[in-house]
């Protein structure tokens, strides 16, 4: 007689719109019915939880206590919160438990302990504590990841350069990890040239100007400014060009101050959040990434799909994707002058573009949904065979 399918829960620590917010939601909607049955915990107020709760078979859980900012009685109670959903799944057998990024794999693994559920895989799309400064909340943030490593049957990482920062960083201990790419749907990213027509007309973008843009949000991992400064190096040397970023967050004001300083506003605009992007990327002609650091970037595999150069910084695994001279061109963080350089490089030979359109393309079915999915089934399927579940 068959089992029946084991629950897989799911804690992620808000699904704004960004990769591994995506990532989650099409795990959780694609994952094999027979098998797997699939639950998804989350902090409320994201831009995706209207897509969540159209999922009418995974249940949805939101815990009002589970935030971004370091919170210990907050982060206290949603552990609490937390356990007491996966308490009564545990006691009718195995739940695997599946966290994600710093704030909610730090939290939910402690409640998957509490709870006795298991086995607990933890995702790594990049590193929170990039983001806060040397001293001791960095080194607090670093001491809670590698006590939660205690409660990890195994980890999973989007790149090989995440997987080295955790090593050095002493995150794993002897826990296996797996490279498990961020998968994307190609099929809707191969669409992007029959959008391009009907995006610039949307944006009032004119048919024949050379478009470079940012899809990511305003904050500072994503160096929104730097992009604000390129574009302007990359419009004294093309008149006719046009920009956008796409996306928004806590640097918009910031923003928004330096496009009117630079006088970019009639050329540069800022579109908000957005969730056509198989639409932005036809529109562009070049995709523009000036993170400071990365996990690495959805947007990336969506423009190579798209057949779209890209034009980024050397950070991370942003190399694991866009490899230099062949789908895109490389540039250190910050350096401005080296990345409008780039762009103006390809604005200014079409047949470049192609031949880095064709070669994305082809690299592409590395980031395909379909093998996360099945790469993160088997996953689930060998720690649950090591507790004798098959």
């Amino acid at each position: 007689m068959s089992r029946p399918p084991v629950p897989v829960v799911h804690v992620i620590t808000q699904l704004e719109l960004g990769g591994a917010q995506q990532n989650t939601l099409a795990t959780v909607a694609r994952l094999d019915r027979a098998r797997f049955a699939p639950q998804l915990v989350c902090g409320p107020g994201g831009l995706l939880d209207g897509e969540a709760r159209k999922l009418v078979d995974v249940p949805l859980h939101f815990v009002p206590e589970l935030v971004r900012p370091i919170s210990p009685l907050r982060d206290w109670a949603a552990a609490r919160r937390i356990a007491a959903l996966l308490a009564p799944l545990a006691a009718a057998g195995p739940v695997l438990v599946h966290t994600h990024s710093s704030k909610a794999g730090i939290v939910g693994r402690r409640a998957a302990a509490a709870a006795g559920a298991g086995p607990v895989v933890h995702s790594l799309h990049g590193y929170g504590h990039a983001a806060v400064r040397p001293g001791p909340v960095r080194g607090l943030a670093l001491w809670a990841e590698r006590r939660a490593e205690r409660h990890t049957d195994a980890f999973v990482a989007v790149s090989r350069a995440t997987i080295e920062t955790g090593r050095r960083l002493r995150l794993f201990g002897d826990k296996p990890v797996r490279l498990v790419r961020s998968g994307i749907d190609l099929e809707t990213f191969a669409r992007a040239d029959t959008l391009r027509q009907a995006t610039r007309a949307q944006l009032g973008l004119p048919a024949d100007a050379p478009v470079a843009g940012l899809i990511g949000n305003l904050k500072p991992q994503k160096a929104p400014l730097v992009f604000v400064e390129l574009a302007a190096r990359v419009a004294a040397g093309r008149p006719d060009a046009r920009f956008f970023l796409a996306g928004d967050g806590e640097l918009r004001t910031a923003v928004e101050a330096r496009i009117a300083q630079l006088g970019l506003g009639q050329r540069l605009q800022l579109l908000g959040w957005r969730h056509d992007v198989p639409g932005l990327l036809g529109a562009l002609d070049v995709l523009v990434l000036t993170s400071a650091w990365e996990g690495l970037p959805q947007v990336c595999p969506q423009a190579m799909a798209a057949g779209r150069p890209i034009v980024a910084t050397a950070v991370d695994g942003v190399p694991e994707a866009v490899q230099h001279g062949r789908n895109g061109l490389l540039f250190p963080p910050g350096d401005i002058e080296a990345g409008a350089a780039h762009v103006l490089a390809l604005l200014a030979d079409p047949a470049r573009r192609q031949r880095m359109a064709a070669e994305g393309r082809a690299a592409a079915g590395e980031f395909a949904a379909e093998r996360m999915i099945a790469e993160q089934e088997r996953l689930y399927s060998e720690l649950l065979a090591e507790r004798g579940v098959r």
